[in-house]
């Protein structure tokens, strides 16, 4: 063919061997300087701002506009666990992020947290509609789907190491999620929930009452049923759930409890009669079904007299040791020796102020303290001081201010809160410091 004349022009451009073996001789060095300032191939560009909780958009199909916020410690671990925090109706992610203690557990065990958020007017999960209570049916479970696929894309997760845990609203959630993805979740953890599909509805309500006052009762097959009918193409292996629940709840009522205990035995294969019951704080009531251990298939823990706010500081760590992302030796909070209480109160018509002397009878210091109590019925703490409170009503939680943290022995701190009460202005009965029983009077 005969040569064009841009293909003369080209090689008219063409240097000398020489030259490009010169230029070649000065490049290698250069080259072999810029891959040592270069960084390794392996290191991570980080999706999100470290030990900061952070809203990421555009994670992926989320078809009822749920928000996703995520924490992703400063220590996080290679190939971390994945753990979903569904909030209570009328809350939202970040008021679960500080609100529970999963993100400073998280700085110190390397996993991530995902808080998805509601943003329907209910601020309630959708537990109930048709599209929930199905494998892919287009509704809440789908976008927190999707929340726990751009965490494991964004930071090579570990797939097998998946968890869900939800309060009151979110703990429905939390059975719907375990029925829906049982190839996604390894284990769960419900406060004060409902068995999946007991929520369900035809009409639209998000609201379904006869569930809601523990009315619905069915075997452990036909339960059984209602989670194998989520996902019916799977055969593999189910994940495990805690479940907790008050014997006072006015709002979801108890026999709730029973139900998703039957239902969740008959998921796992294992037998209703408990292997093993022990009572691991006062009040508490402990089953496990299937195995003794931390991570029996099914753990119920039953607290006496407390109401649908049961939520208390310690409890996450008990929910990271039934995941086994503790290794067994985390639990809350260390016990501490001999106390005792002295409450005065003073009530109007509607309100209350109370004051709360706390003293070490024993013969060690006390550092660091959570004071725990139930108010009665009634009762919902405004403001208080000296401490922080939460949940504000049913079984408090009051945590030590950073000035009164130390308590040496013989000595006392005072305390106190303001509070609403609708006609029982009585001060609570009973009182643990650190998990252990004090005296009162």
């Amino acid at each position: 063919m005969r040569p064009t004349a841009a293909d003369t022009l080209k090689s008219s451009r063409k240097p000398p061997r020489s030259v490009l073996v010169a230029l070649f001789g000065a490049l290698v060095p250069l080259l072999a300087a810029l891959t040592l300032m270069a960084p390794p191939a392996t290191a991570r560009t980080e999706a999100v701002p470290a030990a900061t909780l952070t809203e990421v958009t555009g994670f992926g199909a989320n078809p009822s506009n749920l928000q996703m916020y995520v924490y992703v410690p400063a220590a996080v671990t290679a190939h971390p666990a994945i753990v979903v925090a569904v909030h209570y109706c009328g809350g939202s992610g970040p008021a679960m992020y500080s609100g529970t203690e999963y993100a400073s557990l998280a700085d110190q065990l390397g996993f991530i947290v995902v808080y998805p958020s509601v943003t329907r007017a209910s601020k309630c999960f959708d537990v109930s509609s048709p599209q929930a209570l199905r494998r892919n049916g287009g509704s809440d479970p789908v976008g927190i789907k999707s929340m726990v696929d751009w965490v494991t894309s964004a930071y090579a997760a570990d797939t097998s190491r998946v968890y869900a845990l939800g309060i009151s609203s979110g703990a429905m959630m939390t059975n719907v999620l375990l029925g829906d993805y049982p190839d996604v979740f390894a284990a769960g953890a419900a406060f004060a929930g409902v068995p999946f599909g007991c929520f369900a509805t035809t009409d639209g309500s998000e609201w379904n009452t006869a569930c809601a006052n523990g009315t619905v009762i069915q075997t452990p097959q036909q339960w059984g049923d209602l989670v194998r009918g989520a996902d019916p193409g799977y055969t593999g292996p189910r994940p495990r759930m805690q479940l907790w629940h008050g014997t006072a709840d006015d709002t979801l009522r108890y026999p709730n409890f029973g139900e998703e205990i039957k239902q969740w035995t008959n998921v796992l294969g294992v037998g209703q009669t408990p292997a093993a019951t022990d009572s691991p704080a006062t009040g508490w009531t402990r089953t496990r079904y299937g195995a003794t251990g931390d991570q029996a298939p099914v753990e119920a823990i039953s607290l006496q007299g407390a109401g649908h706010n049961l939520y208390t500081y310690g409890m996450g760590a008990r929910v990271l040791t039934f995941f086994g992302l503790t290794g067994g030796g985390t639990t809350p909070p260390p016990t501490t020796g001999p106390c005792k209480v002295t409450v005065t109160t003073s009530a109007w018509n509607t309100g209350l102020t109370a004051s709360v002397t706390i003293t070490n009878t024993g013969s060690s210091p006390v550092n660091g303290w959570q004071l725990g109590f139930t108010l009665p019925t009634g009762q919902t703490v405004t403001n208080g001081w000296g401490a922080t409170y939460a949940p504000v009503s049913g079984a408090v939680t009051a945590t030590n201010a950073s000035y009164d943290g130390t308590i040496a022995p013989n000595a006392s701190v005072t305390i106190g809160y303001q509070a609403n009460h609708t006609g029982n202005s009585a001060a609570p009965t009973a009182y643990t410091l650190n998990g252990t029983a004090c005296t009162v009077g």
